[in-house]
C-alpha cells in the first residue's frame, strides 16, 4: 500500500448513490467500558466529519431497541460499543436484525463471532486448534478449587480493557484476589502468568497493521494505562526476530478469519524467550487519541479519518457471505 492512503478501499458507489452515506455510530452502552467507549465514538464520529465523505449523527446509548436505532434513518451503523453487551452478540443482534430487514450494514462481526471473540476461553480453544501459542487456562467459578499454579492471571472471560485483572504471584494473592471479585464476578478466568514483552497487532480490512509494544510504567497495562495516563511507552514495528513478528501475524490473521471477524479487529499477545503468545482478540479495539490501532495505521500514513472511513467503506460495499475469504497483507515496515 505504497501508494493509497486508505485501506482496502473499495468503490462503493453502487451504495450510496454519490451522496454523502448517513453513518450512525454508537457509544456509550451499560457495561463498565462506558466511558471508554464514549472517547473511542467521540473520536470515530470527529474523524468520520473530517473525512468530509458521509454524514455523520453519533448517539450515546445505554441499551438501544431495533425501532431506535431505525429512526435516525442509518445507511450504515458503526457502533463503538465496548463490554459484553456491546461487543458480545447482544447489539449484534439487533444490528442483525435491522441488516436482515432494511439492508442496512454494520461494522464489525456478526452475533455468533462477537460473541465467541467476546469469550477469551472460547477464542483460546481456536487458538489451540490451529496451533497457535496460548497460555494454559481454565474457567473458574465462585469458590471452586484452583488448579492452576501461581504465578497466574485471573480476569473476566468476558470483559476488556484490563476491566477486573489480577495478577497473582502467590497463593495468597490468588486467594485475596478471589475474595475480591467473585463477589461481583460469578465466572474468572485462571490463566497462567507469562512473563515477557507486551505487544498488540491490529488488522483492518483483512490488512495485518504494524506490531505495537507496549511497554506502561505501571505493573501491567491496566485501565488507567491504556487510556489515560501519558507515561506509557509504544514502540511501533520493535526489534524482534523475523520468525516472532510472523508467527503474530500469522496469528493474528487466522484468528481473524477462523472466528468469521471483519473489518477491525486487535489482537493482543505476550513475547518471551518461547515465542509469541496469543491472549485474545477484541473485535472493538479502542479508538481514542490513547488507542493502538489508529497509531499502528498511523505509522503507515493512515490518519484516523480514512482509517474510519476505511471501514464504513468496505461495510457499505460488502456483500453478504457468511465466511468471506480473509486477503491478508503483512505490514510495512
Amino acid at each position: 500500500m505504497s501508494s493509497s492512503t486508505e485501506i482496502n478501499k473499495p468503490h462503493h458507489a453502487h451504495r450510496t448513490g454519490g451522496h454523502h452515506a448517513r453513518v450512525l455510530v454508537l457509544m456509550g452502552g451499560p457495561d463498565a467500558e462506558r466511558e471508554v467507549s464514549i472517547m473511542s465514538g467521540t473520536e470515530v464520529a470527529r474523524a468520520l466529519r473530517q473525512h468530509g465523505s458521509f454524514d455523520v449523527k453519533d448517539l450515546v446509548i445505554d441499551r438501544i431497541t431495533k425501532d431506535e436505532i431505525l429512526s435516525h434513518h442509518p445507511e450504515v451503523i458503526y457502533p463503538i460499543v465496548h463490554g459484553p453487551w456491546g461487543e458480545g452478540g447482544a447489539l449484534q443482534e439487533i444490528l442483525e436484525e435491522i441488516h436482515l430487514s432494511d439492508g442496512i450494514p454494520y461494522i464489525g462481526p456478526k452475533p455468533k463471532p462477537a460473541a465467541t471473540a467476546m469469550n477469551k476461553l472460547a477464542t483460546k480453544m481456536h487458538a489451540v486448534r490451529l496451533d497457535i501459542r496460548t497460555p494454559k487456562a481454565r474457567e473458574v467459578r465462585r469458590r471452586e478449587a484452583l488448579d492452576i499454579v501461581p504465578p497466574l492471571v485471573l480476569k473476566p472471560s468476558n470483559d476488556g480493557s484490563s476491566v477486573d485483572l489480577r495478577i497473582c504471584r502467590t497463593e495468597i494473592e490468588a486467594v485475596r484476589a478471589r475474595a475480591e471479585l467473585e463477589p461481583r464476578r460469578e465466572l474468572l478466568m485462571a490463566e497462567e502468568y507469562i512473563e515477557g514483552r507486551e505487544m498488540t497487532v491490529g488488522i483492518v480490512n483483512g490488512r495485518v497493521l504494524p506490531i505495537i509494544e507496549i511497554k506502561p510504567q505501571t505493573a501491567f497495562y491496566d485501565y488507567q494505562a491504556k487510556y489515560f495516563r501519558d507515561d506509557t511507552k509504544y514502540i511501533v514495528d520493535p526489534e524482534l526476530p523475523e520468525a516472532i513478528k510472523k508467527e503474530m501475524i500469522d496469528a493474528t490473521a487466522g484468528i481473524f478469519s477462523a472466528l468469521h471477524l471483519r473489518d477491525i479487529a486487535r489482537a493482543d499477545f505476550m513475547v518471551n524467550d518461547a515465542g509469541a503468545w496469543f491472549l485474545e482478540i477484541n473485535t472493538a479495539p479502542g479508538m481514542t487519541t490513547h488507542s493502538l490501532v489508529p497509531m499502528a495505521a498511523r505509522h503507515i500514513g493512515i490518519e484516523m479519518p480514512d482509517l474510519c472511513a476505511s471501514v464504513i467503506r468496505a461495510a457499505l460495499a460488502r456483500d453478504d457471505d457468511p465466511n468471506p475469504t480473509i486477503s491478508v497483507v503483512a505490514p510495512e515496515t
